[in-house]
């Protein structure tokens, strides 16, 4: 007989730095041992480590912490693509953010990141069926982080919300991936019409601050949006619009602005 060959722990370089990262934040602040432990040491991967803070933070007299993780639990467990998702949020928000020195931060700290992965649990209740529950979280989810994407939205891969309050993201919108938003975004649309009536959001799109992108038009791949703009027609891909109502007023000013975070309109091109 030949040797048994030993059992190879996957690799995942990202929860192995959430846990270095745990680990050094205790021993910089020992006060926050405790947390620390529950939230990230005691779990033994990162999607376990999600569906206890998903239950954490949403639970409420209406349905309690135990319930709400094992729905997590039956979601992650269901569809790899949760766990992936999130390892490409954690990473996008450490990579463009200068607020974020350590991947630790997001899962405990950041309230776009934890919203944005109670989202895709809602969302994927919401695929299978399960709308009610799904309107629940939704619910939970603006009432505890200020943020409001609602559950039938598709929302893609590496997306990053800074600051993360008062985001609003409509039912029939679509976000690409590798976009950055920051604060009071609100992806609607402009008034009672049914059926596909939001914004579609194409790859590597940045929108700026209080930027509003109302009814059913595309926003080009690499595209900029400048903060407190109104968007009310198509964005080109590569262009950067501004103002109220927003117009086209140069190129984007690089290959990818939602990775840049490049905001400032000094930097555009010209057509």
């Amino acid at each position: 007989m030949g040797k048994e060959l030993p059992r190879l722990t996957p690799l995942d370089p990202v929860w192995d730095r959430i846990k270095q990262d745990a680990h050094q934040a205790i021993n910089d602040e020992p006060l926050i041992g405790g947390m620390v432990h529950a939230a990230v040491l005691h779990h033994a991967t990162l999607e376990s480590a999600l569906c206890y803070r998903f239950a954490l933070k949403l639970s409420s007299p209406e349905m309690d912490a135990q319930l709400l993780r094992e729905i997590s639990e039956e979601a992650y467990a269901a569809d790899p693509n949760l766990g992936e998702a999130a390892r490409a949020d954690l990473v996008a928000i450490f990579e463009r953010d200068p607020a974020c020195h350590r991947l630790l931060q997001p899962l405990l700290f950041f309230k776009g990141f934890q919203a944005v992965q109670a989202y895709r649990v809602g969302h994927w209740l919401w695929t299978e069926g399960r709308r009610d529950l799904a309107y629940f979280i939704q619910a939970r989810v603006s009432e505890v982080f200020g943020v409001d994407i609602h559950p039938n939205a598709v929302v893609g891969k590496g997306l990053m919300i800074d600051h993360a309050h008062s985001i609003v993201v409509g039912e029939t919108a679509v976000v690409g991936n590798n976009v950055s938003m920051l604060h009071s975004v609100t992806l609607g649309g402009t008034g009672k019409e049914g059926h596909d009536r939001h914004p579609k959001v194409g790859d590597g799109v940045l929108i700026g601050a209080g930027a509003k992108v109302l009814g059913n038009i595309k926003v080009g791949n690499c595209s900029r949006v400048a903060a407190g703009s109104v968007v009310l027609q198509e964005v080109p891909p590569c262009k950067t619009v501004a103002g109220v109502p927003a117009r086209i007023v140069g190129e984007a000013g690089c290959d990818q602005p939602a990775l840049s975070m490049d905001q400032i309109l000094g930097s555009v091109g010209t057509d």
